[in-house]
């Protein structure tokens, strides 16, 4: 028999969601973002249910040749583009569209031998100061881009630092002291630098398309739709899932294999770290950090992480090991070896366990858990 944990994809979840895309900015294409193996949820999983997207974006160019096997014959983008000289290659054998963010990359295409001009995205730095032109190259960038031969189309972009920001706003003025920060003051930076020059533009990420698509320029012709393709809210706990109508794509299932009856001053796991204060009764449950659950989650009264036993919400006490964790089965004194658990995600009786809600208690964000999934971990689409 199969170790119990399991991840289930909900496809309808993610055609859902990409349709909450589309609602939001919908005079815009909407570039599904499947990098980092569909965020966890498996690329060949998220084709299933987003292949009404207008196109794919992601990093590696075997997530590219995976999703042309899959039968996409429409646009993939390199988010990140070419990473060496020959990878320009592969984007001319399978017609992929790529990013350039540095003077390197526009090196390689100028002596790259192709039949067919590449279409590129020329990326703005407008202040995440990560990758792209700093405005005052981004000019001289595109007219050597667009004197290529081996260049086609060039469309321009930038991405947003602070689109899923309390506060953040398309409009005001930043003070000098926060200059760089905002969308409002990246808004400005783009259309500076590129407000007379020809190309499709590409600016929104989930929290833009979300918070900020109404805005004018914000949508352009296309946004970047990625965590909230996946049922996390880009701006928790601002607004949770609900709040945005999206619904989760993942739930990692598991079951109790077994129970403790703990009398007071018992203590549960590595470190002893969790000592009970009256007689309780503890589930162990198949899943730990070795499959990618944050082995940092508390187990703090006030704040421990949640589960849900039967559909039950409670949670974790002891230290997460590398397999195993523990849980307080007091909400639920019916619960023994076999119960299902939900550690985040869809459980049983309409509950829902939002992934946003661990990643908080652990510290961290959906995006991790979801990303931090181990390979050991079956993932398969919810049956029908």
């Amino acid at each position: 028999m199969p170790r119990p944990l399991q991840a289930l994809i909900h496809t309808e979840a993610l055609a859902h969601n990409l349709a909450r895309a589309r609602t939001a900015a919908p005079d815009a294409r909407v570039w599904a973002v499947i990098k980092a193996n569909a965020y966890g949820h498996g690329i060949a999983h998220a084709y299933a249910g987003l292949r009404a997207a207008d196109g794919f974006a992601l990093l590696e160019l075997a997530e590219a040749q995976a999703v042309r096997d899959l039968g996409w014959r429409g646009p993939i983008l390199l988010l990140e583009g070419a990473f060496e000289p020959r990878d320009l290659e592969l984007c001319s054998r399978l017609n992929l569209w790529h990013v350039v963010h540095c003077e390197a990359q526009v090196d390689w295409l100028a002596t790259h031998k192709t039949q067919a001009p590449h279409r590129v995205f020329l990326k703005l730095n407008s202040g995440m100061n990560r990758l792209g032109f700093t405005p005052s190259a981004f000019r001289a960038a595109w007219t050597r881009l667009s004197a290529l031969p081996q260049v086609g189309e060039v469309s321009l972009m930038t991405h947003f630092s602070d689109a899923d920001a309390c506060g953040a706003d398309t409009s005001d003025a930043d003070a000098p002291s926060t200059a760089g920060r905002g969308i409002g003051a990246q808004l400005r930076r783009f259309a500076a630098a590129t407000h007379d020059l020809p190309g499709e533009r590409s600016l929104a990420n989930s929290a833009a398309i979300l918070r900020h698509a109404s805005a004018a320029g914000v949508s352009a012709d296309w946004v970047r739709a990625g965590i909230m393709l996946y049922g996390s809210s880009p701006d928790f706990a601002q607004h949770d899932a609900r709040h945005w109508d999206l619904r989760p794509a993942m739930s990692l299932r598991s079951r109790l294999i077994a129970t403790q009856t703990l009398e007071p001053g018992d203590t549960v796991g590595y470190g002893s770290a969790y000592s009970a204060a009256a007689p309780m009764r503890i589930g162990v449950v198949a899943c730990g950090y070795a499959d990618g659950y944050p082995r940092h989650a508390p187990d703090l009264p006030e704040r421990g992480t949640p589960v849900l036993v039967e559909g039950v919400r409670t949670r974790l006490v002891g230290r997460v090991s590398m397999d195993l964790i523990t849980v307080d089965l007091t909400p639920v004194p019916q619960a023994g070896p076999g119960s299902e658990v939900t550690l985040w995600g869809r459980g049983p009786s309409d509950s829902l366990l939002p992934i946003d809600e661990v990643a908080q208690a652990a510290g961290t964000v959906g995006y991790e858990l979801m990303c931090a999934l181990a390979a050991r971990v079956p993932v398969a689409p919810e049956p029908a």
